[in-house]
């Protein structure tokens, strides 16, 4: 995390306790998972956090250092699949995407099976280096992106073996690259 980063933490954290200690019986439970939600959120990119408008301002280790390999990538002309919990996150990265030229693809919750297949289509047969942006929640059933030779999981899941299952969609029969993950 940068500087401002770890403060916005250190913030988010205290005011997480003090909540956790106001509150007593059922409700302690879902403000445990609450703060540990925005903390996680703080880790990944302030700009997650919709009850603090000026944590966009503050600059995201993980996000620097997930574009920087992005770029290095790109530049030598991979292929890469990047998970995230966030959809906001994606959108994040879709706009960097769009202010540095970068191709990408996308899939979320709020794609359709005819698009998704339009998509993965797409970025399957393209000769251009690019990112498919995934939802980890969306990134189910049927998706082969063998074309892919690197996997960027942007957050961890609760669950470690959806990771896996995620990994999986690159690492299908036909897949003639070697993979490489990264779990930042």
């Amino acid at each position: 995390m940068t500087e401002e980063q770890e403060q916005l933490y250190e913030t988010v954290l205290h005011a997480a306790k003090k909540g956790i200690q106001n509150t007593s019986g059922k409700n302690e439970r879902l403000n445990v998972l609450t703060a540990l939600l925005k903390l996680r959120q703080v880790c990944i990119h302030p700009g997650l956090l919709k009850e603090m408008p000026g944590a966009t301002a503050v600059e995201s280790g993980k996000f620097a250092m997930a574009t920087e390999k992005i770029l290095d990538l790109v530049d030598e002309g991979h292929k890469i699949v990047l998970f995230s919990q966030f959809t906001e996150m994606l959108n994040i990265l879709q706009k960097w995407c769009n202010s540095n030229s970068i191709y990408y693809e996308r899939i979320d919750g709020t794609v359709n099976a005819k698009d998704r297949i339009k998509f993965v289509d797409r970025f399957q047969e393209s000769n251009k280096s690019g990112i498919f942006l995934i939802s980890l929640k969306a990134g189910g059933v049927g998706l082969n992106l063998t074309a892919a030779d690197y996997v960027i999981h942007l957050d961890p899941w609760w669950n470690p073996a959806i990771e896996s299952q995620a990994t999986d969609r690159v690492h299908r029969m036909g897949q003639q690259n070697k993979v490489i993950v990264y779990k930042l």
